[in-house]
């Protein structure tokens, strides 16, 4: 294989990178006529629990315009995803030995797919939860009007918690497969990660202990799944000394 110029490689990323954010600006357009329905769509789990009449506010002049434009380019991100992903692996892959590319490429698809799940495992199982404890302790005669730039933050917030939990299989498996832990050291950690999960469900969620316990208890579960996978799959056989193919 003839190894390729800086130059040669710096203009190949630029390309890779003009069409990821082309991928991505295309979708955007493609929605932009439906911001706002995306928007009530995200706004839903906090919609239903609140009282009749009740509606959300927005304290800043530019906020009912700008937050359905980033929800909706949140979700062009989301739906381009896997031409994004197809650029980033078109400019490694070549690169790559054979036996790295057979494990990056279903870590890849993993990964995404995992991360979606925790994005749904929040949005249609915790946010029902979290909003309706907010909802329930409200006190008597305090009205609960969610500014919507900041439940915008929030939910966003909560949607990488549970999408980079959902990751720990993923994590696991890549520590192992490179040597940098073995699957003992793993089991001997379990009573470490039981406690640290429990500290950071509490540091991310909402005070209520359900919200808490929602993800707290996934997280150990992961662990725990990213062991048996990394028994399942053992270590990874070391590089040959042939040119990447």
């Amino acid at each position: 294989m003839t190894e390729q110029p800086l130059l040669a490689h710096l203009i190949e990323l630029r390309n890779r990178l003009v069409r990821a954010a082309a991928g991505i600006v295309i979708v955007f357009i493609a929605l932009f006529h439906w911001a706002g329905d995306i928007y009530h769509l995200l706004a839903k789990p906090m919609m239903d629990v609140l009282p009749a009449g009740a509606q959300m506010i927005a304290t800043d002049v530019t906020a009912p315009f700008f937050v359905p434009v980033k929800v909706t380019m949140l979700v062009a991100f989301l739906i381009s995803l896997p031409n994004t992903l197809y650029q980033v692996w078109a400019f490694i892959a070549p690169g790559l030995y054979q036996h790295e590319k057979k494990l990056i490429v279903p870590l890849v698809v993993s990964s995404v797919l995992l991360f979606f799940i925790g994005m749904a495992f929040a949005y249609y199982l915790v946010f029902p939860v979290v909003f309706g404890f907010m909802s329930a302790v409200t006190p008597t005669g305090v009205a609960m009007m969610t500014d919507i730039d900041k439940y915008l933050s929030f939910v966003l917030g909560m949607f990488v918690a549970f999408g980079v939990t959902f990751e720990v299989p993923v994590v696991v498996i890549v520590l192992t497969r490179m040597g940098i832990v073995s699957v003992e050291q793993l089991r001997q950690g379990r009573p470490y990660v039981i406690v640290g999960a429990f500290v950071i469900a509490a540091i991310v969620t909402p005070p209520d202990v359900l919200s808490q316990i929602m993800l707290a208890v996934p997280l150990w579960l992961l662990y725990e799944c990213g062991i048996l996978l990394s028994v399942f799959l053992g270590k990874a056989p070391e590089p040959s000394s042939k040119e990447p193919t």
